[in-house]
């Protein structure tokens, strides 16, 4: 079987790139084909041992990569605005902030530091929370770009605004694919807001298919979930079923590179059923773009998150 041509990243030598979850999977891959492009990519990851690692990988196949780690936390809002602080310190403009950290399929509820549900409050409103306050420096980028990854699971998302922490009823995948849906809701907001309010800023949203990363696991194990871990190893081993992180992060780097995207952009895998393949514009649910929807999340996430823009 051959492997698919790379995607050609263009030249990002100049630019400042924030990627959450840069550790591993998606992020790692993403960090390192735009170190290879020339960009100062700051790693953003929860661990500093392992964000420590992945820097070490990188820097064998990239050795003039220009990395920096910094410590972020999605699952703490006071994480996350120390880490939004520190890069506003530097003044110097963002041009790419990559939105890709994630949790899934929790088999319990569990809570953020913050008291939210652990997969809303990470995927969904610590992105938000992250990209509000990073905004300055953003705006101070000449074509400021935010890809925010999102899921073909968000497909069975629901937006439940009577119950958004599933204090009531929790469903592991009904949650994730809540707060899947979220990030799609989000990322088209955002660029109805930066339309509106002059900010310049492209938001686009990507998923990666079906790709083979320690996310299918990483939530499972919270629970120790080892009937789930199983099942998902299997069909992540089925043929045709899933890809590598490399061609997963695909999606994500052509949205946050390619002249050719737009405000309000969906990028995903194009083969069958959106699992596997080239990135193009991918299919999202009609729930994905209902803009009463998407007004009402905005809303409920600044009171959540206490933050007003």
């Amino acid at each position: 079987m051959s492997t698919p041509a790379a995607l050609s990243i263009p030249d990002q030598h100049g630019k400042r790139v924030i990627i959450t979850g840069a550790n591993s999977g998606l992020g790692l891959e993403a960090a390192r084909r735009l170190a290879a492009a020339g960009a100062h990519v700051v790693m953003a990851a929860r661990t500093a041992e392992k964000n420590a690692h992945a820097a070490e990988t990188i820097q064998k196949s990239v050795p003039d990569a220009s990395l920096q780690l910094e410590s972020l936390d999605l699952a703490s809002l006071a994480s996350v605005e120390a880490f939004a602080d520190r890069m506003i310190a530097e003044k110097v403009p963002t041009d790419i902030l990559i939105n890709n950290a994630g949790v899934m399929a929790v088999p319990s509820r569990r809570t953020t530091e913050d008291g939210f549900e652990l997969q809303f409050g990470t995927n969904h409103l610590g992105h938000f929370a992250l990209t509000a306050r990073l905004l300055p420096t953003l705006t101070a980028a000449e074509a400021p770009r935010v890809v925010t990854l999102s899921s073909v699971m968000h497909w069975i998302g629901r937006m439940r605004f009577g119950d958004l922490n599933a204090e009531k009823k929790y469903n592991a995948w009904l949650a994730y694919g809540q707060s899947k849906l979220a990030n799609l809701l989000f990322a088209h907001e955002l660029q109805r807001r930066s339309d509106a309010a002059g900010w310049g800023l492209l938001s686009a949203a990507a998923h990666p298919g079906s790709s083979r990363t320690n996310l299918q696991s990483a939530g499972p194990q919270l629970g120790r979930d080892k009937p789930a871990n199983a099942f998902v190893e299997r069909f992540m081993q089925s043929p045709g079923l899933s890809q590598s992180a490399e061609q997963g992060a695909e999606p994500e780097l052509f949205a946050a590179t390619w002249a050719s995207v737009s405000g309000g952009d969906y990028v995903g895998p194009t083969g069958a059923f959106g699992l596997t393949g080239p990135p193009g514009r991918a299919k999202q649910s009609r729930r994905a773009l209902d803009q009463r929807d998407a007004l009402r999340l905005w809303t409920a996430s600044e009171d959540l998150t206490g933050i007003d823009l």
